[in-house]
C-alpha cells in the first residue's frame, strides 16, 4: 500500500485553488504506473515522491499530466510537501527537491498552528522569443480574444522558471473570463512557440490586495484549463520586472495573483522576484492548500521507507480540516 493525498493548492478551502494527486513512497513504481495513476485521478498534474539519489538534493518529486511527464509544476509541489508535512509531521524549514527533470529547487515549509504554508523557489528566469505579429493574431483568435482587448505595455512572449508560458497581457478582466479557446488551434500554436502553455493575465482586477487575475491553458498536454498555475505566476513576475511594467522596490516585487475564478475555483498566489546583482531574475511563489482525502493506494510493488520518516497520524476529515500536533 502506499499513501495517496488529493490536495488543493493555493487555497485553505477545500475544492477550490488546484487539485493535485500526491503519492507518497512512490519508489519501485514505473512510468506506465505513474501514468496511469495520474490519468486515473484526471487532475492537472499528479505528484509522485522518491527518495534522493544523491547527496544534492532531499528528495524527488515527479510530475504527470494525465498524458506525459511535465518537467516541474508548482501547485504540484506545493500539494506533495503539504502532504508530507501533514503525514509525518514535518516542522518549519527548507529542504532540496529534485524534479524528474533533474532541476533542483529549494522548498520552504511554514507553519502557523493549524496553517501550513509552501514555498517553491522556481529556476532562474529564462526570456525566449516574442511571438511576432501573425502569431499574436493567431493567438487571439484561438482564446475567443480580439486585437482591441490587447494591452500594449509588454510583448506576448516566451518565459520559462522551468516550465515555459506564453505570457499574454489583456485590458479587461471581464474579458479574460469571457475567454472561450479553440484547443485546437491552441495546441497547434505551442507546437511552433514551443511553449505548452498561455498564461493569460490583467491588471485590471478591481480588488486592491490582488496585482493580477489570470487563466492558463496547456492543451498540448493535456490540460484544456488549469485553475492556478504556480508556474505560470513565476514566468509572469519576471515579465512584469523585466519589461519594468510594475516597479521593484530595492530590487524586489511581491504581489498576490489570482486564478482559477472563472472555473469556479480560485486560489492566490504570492509571487516574489528578487534582481541579482547580474540583473538576473529569482523567482519564489508561496501557496496555502487543504486537503480533500487521504487513502491508501494499492500496488504490488512493496514501498520503501521514504527518507527515513515514520507516517504520523494526525486527525483528519474527509474535507482537510487538519489539526497538526
Amino acid at each position: 500500500m502506499r499513501t495517496l493525498y488529493q490536495v488543493d493548492a493555493f487555497t485553505r478551502v477545500p475544492f477550490t485553488g488546484n487539485p493535485a494527486g500526491v503519492v507518497l513512497a512512490a519508489e519501485g513504481m514505473t512510468d506506465a504506473d505513474m501514468l496511469a495513476v495520474a490519468r486515473e485521478l484526471n487532475n492537472s498534474e499528479t505528484a509522485f515522491v522518491l527518495p534522493a539519489d544523491a547527496a544534492d538534493h532531499d528528495v524527488r518529486v515527479r510530475f504527470f499530466t494525465p498524458t506525459t511527464e511535465v518537467p516541474t509544476c508548482g501547485h504540484a509541489t506545493v500539494g506533495a510537501h503539504f502532504a508530507r508535512t501533514v503525514e509525518y509531521g514535518l516542522p518549519p524549514g527548507s529542504l532540496r527537491q529534485k524534479t524528474g527533470s533533474g532541476l533542483i529547487q529549494r522548498v520552504e515549509i511554514h507553519r502557523d498552528e493549524d496553517r501550513v504554508r509552501i514555498g517553491m523557489h522556481q529556476g532562474p528566469a529564462e526570456f525566449g522569443p516574442e511571438l511576432n505579429g501573425s502569431q499574436v493574431d493567431r493567438l487571439l483568435r484561438a482564446l475567443g480574444s480580439r486585437p482591441a482587448d490587447l494591452a500594449d505595455h509588454g510583448p506576448v512572449q516566451v518565459v520559462s522558471t522551468g516550465h515555459s508560458k506564453v505570457i499574454v497581457e489583456l485590458r479587461d478582466r471581464a474579458v479574460v473570463d469571457a475567454l472561450r479557446p479553440d484547443q485546437a488551434a491552441l495546441t497547434a500554436l505551442s507546437r511552433e512557440v514551443g511553449s505548452n502553455g498561455f498564461f493569460v493575465f490583467t491588471r485590471a482586477t478591481a480588488e486592491a490586495a490582488l496585482l493580477t487575475w489570470a487563466r492558463m491553458f496547456a492543451p498540448a498536454i493535456g490540460i484544456a484549463e488549469d485553475p492556478v498555475t504556480g508556474n505560470g505566476h513565476g514566468p509572469l513576475g519576471a515579465y512584469l520586472v523585466r519589461h519594468g511594467i510594475v516597479p521593484t522596490q530595492a530590487g524586489r516585487l511581491v504581489f498576490t495573483g489570482r486564478q482559477g475564478a472563472a472555473m469556479g475555483r480560485p486560489g492566490d498566489v504570492r509571487v516574489l522576484v528578487d534582481t541579482g546583482p547580474d540583473g538576473s531574475l529569482l523567482v519564489s511563489i508561496t501557496g496555502d492548500a487543504v486537503t480533500v482525502f487521504r487513502a491508501e493506494l494499492p500496488f504490488p510493488r512493496t514501498p520503501g521507507a521514504v527518507a527515513g520518516l515514520a507516517p504520523r497520524r494526525s486527525p483528519t476529515s474527509c474535507c482537510g480540516h487538519h489539526r497538526v500536533t
